[in-house]
């Protein structure tokens, strides 16, 4: 069954192409259950609303989603709404998968080294108990708590195994990356987030 999507990305890379290419690639297939998702991504002009109108555009576009696919372009890693958008997806409970599209050739006709993938940015640390955890990102090489997804880095998670409690890991750690070109992402796209 084909899922919903919520792709997270640098608008450089719609610009450039790159993001259009696995975010459009569905429809060189014969029907969406073989292309495997429906994309759940936001466009608009949310920038005009200021951080609260695009973080309620955001947590709306998330609505109905169980995968967010991050776009990872040179800079995509540094991008503060690629960022919420990972950590809000993490919070609710979506699949997360890391998809490098640099090796796509670009509007330029050229292709870009890959760029960091983002999800070894941002991570989570759970306290003794395994009921609380805290988030946290990577800024200037350091580890700071992560406030922006309902305004506190800290959160209830109902309790989690024992192996977590006490410990922390970054994101890159859990969910899976590829390479779009080196991976067959036209091919191998839908068993990547089914």
């Amino acid at each position: 069954m084909a899922k919903r999507v919520f792709f997270s990305f640098y608008y450089q890379d719609v610009i450039d192409f790159r993001a259009n290419v696995v975010r459009q690639h569905w429809r060189m297939k014969p029907d969406r259950e073989d292309a495997g998702f429906f994309d759940a991504s936001i466009w608009g002009n949310a920038k005009l609303s200021g951080s609260i109108g695009i973080k309620r555009v955001i947590n709306a576009g998330l609505e109905g989603t169980s995968v967010t696919c991050v776009l990872v372009g040179s800079e995509t890693y540094s991008r503060p709404w690629v960022r919420y958008e990972v950590m809000k997806s993490f919070r609710r409970g979506n699949a997360l998968l890391a998809v490098h599209i640099n090796s796509i050739k670009g509007r330029d006709q050229r292709t870009k080294s890959a760029g960091p993938n983002p999800l070894t940015c941002l991570g989570v640390t759970f306290s003794q108990s395994g009921l609380t955890a805290t988030m946290w990102e990577k800024r200037n090489g350091e580890w700071v708590e992560y406030k922006e997804v309902d305004g506190s880095a800290l959160y209830q998670t109902g309790g989690v195994s024992e192996v977590y409690r006490g410990k922390g890991f970054n994101l890159g750690q859990w969910f899976p990356e590829y390479d779009w070109f080196a991976n067959d992402g036209y091919n191998n796209f839908s068993s990547w987030v089914s």
